[in-house]
């Protein structure tokens, strides 16, 4: 199940970036499930990972190489997560890195590995050897889409988004990413990878990449679970010699922003079992936390999801979840909550031009706003998520099988 069509953009090569993509058969023989993402010499590299203590063996590893060493691979594999793998973990996720190191030619602290899948097994590291060759040998400019679907898990589907923005002369944007479920911001079961031709150093880059994560993916839940491997990177060849400073990085982080905005909104409508995509508007906040507050205490309520799966126009669950959100004197009878265009609640109880008939046909919608006005401030903020259906717990009860 997936929401929309979800068809894959024509993606745009980044100049100084190459991907290959071998099968290692992790998890199930023939799957495409090894990625390795090649960067040119003096390639600047921003991460920010997930915030779950429990953090994947590659998150510690790729978090320690950042920081000491100019980054020339990213290497990614599906079908296990190599997390809750204790002391064995960081030694075979040390040890994938010194395979590609030594096959390329450069230092170990030039690789930095990513993993996703089951939490808690050891990585089949003969089998993820095995399938290494292959995956370089595939390098190619034109390997984003190969890439896109070889980072998948539960996905239903790839995702990815490229643009192309300058006029003289143009700055190209391009990212995949994966996420289906034990989706929850800072971040989620995720992984991200864009790369832009810019030439940016390492403070903006940083900075860049941090605005747009926090409007994209911090802003997105299927399931309220934060994985142990979540990643998202930001790489700048700086091959387009299109300079980013103070004067033009406002725009450089518009554009970076809707590629993040869009990949992260592709994970929601490939959200696991998900039949509804959802924004859960809150206006008229006092303060940012707020408004963020009562989005997410909106997005993550269970009973909340489940009407949505069922098209069923409950809003007495979503006048709950408002209620319950922690508001500070907040006046009910100033609050109004509507479906789509349809006001459904104001002054404290059911709006008086609301119908039950209005309420199921804006709930038959794949697409649907929840949007709750608190008359308090100017503060408004836009969470995304998906329902909750029966397809999502078949799919996480069969997880391991």
């Amino acid at each position: 199940m997936a929401v929309g069509p979800g068809t894959l953009p024509t993606f745009f090569p980044v100049a100084g970036v190459r991907l290959g993509i071998g099968s290692a058969g992790i998890k199930k023989p023939g799957k495409k499930d090894l990625v390795v993402i090649e960067l040119a010499p003096g390639s600047r590299v921003a991460g920010i990972f997930t915030r779950n203590q429990f953090c994947a063996a590659p998150v510690h590893v790729t978090r320690s190489h950042l920081a000491s060493d100019a980054p020339r691979y990213l290497l990614i594999n599906t079908g296990n997560a190599n997390a809750g793998t204790g002391e064995q973990g960081l030694l075979d996720a040390t040890h994938s890195c010194s395979a590609l190191a030594t096959s390329r030619g450069v230092d170990i602290n030039a690789i930095l590995p990513f993993s996703t899948g089951v939490i808690g097994e050891f990585m089949p590291m003969d089998k993820l050897m095995a399938g290494l060759p292959k995956a370089v040998g595939n390098l190619s400019e034109q390997g984003w889409e190969e890439a896109a679907q070889g980072i998948l898990t539960t996905d239903t589907r790839p995702k990815g988004n490229s643009r192309q923005y300058g006029d003289d002369h143009q700055v190209t944007i391009t990212g995949i990413s994966k996420g289906s479920g034990m989706i929850k911001p800072n971040m989620a079961t995720m992984l991200a990878f864009v790369a832009t031709d810019a030439l940016i150093d390492n403070e903006l880059l940083h900075r860049a990449l941090t605005i747009a994560t926090e409007v994209s993916f911090n802003r997105i839940t299927v399931d309220s679970d934060t994985s142990t491997n979540d990643s998202v990177v930001l790489v700048a060849t700086g091959a387009s010699n299109v300079v980013i400073d103070e004067v033009s990085f406002d725009t450089f982080v518009d554009q970076l922003s809707q590629v993040f905005t869009d990949l992260a909104q592709a994970i929601i409508r490939d959200g696991e079992g998900a039949s509804k995509f959802v924004s859960v508007v809150v206006e008229g906040a006092l303060n940012k936390a707020e408004a963020l507050n009562t989005a997410y205490t909106i997005a993550e309520s269970p009973l909340v999801k489940t009407a949505l799966s069922a098209s069923d126009p409950n809003w007495g669950r979503i006048l709950a979840a408002v209620g319950r959100s922690n508001i500070v004197d907040l006046d009910v009878n100033l609050v109004q909550i509507f479906l789509n265009n349809v006001l459904i609640a104001e002054y404290g109880s059911r709006a008086d031009t609301y119908s039950e008939e209005a309420g199921q046909e804006a709930m038959q919608s794949e697409d649907i706003e929840i949007r709750v006005s608190l008359s308090r401030g100017d503060y408004n903020e836009t969470v995304w998520t998906s329902d909750l259906t029966q397809e999502y717990v078949r799919i996480n009860a069969e997880y391991r099988t």
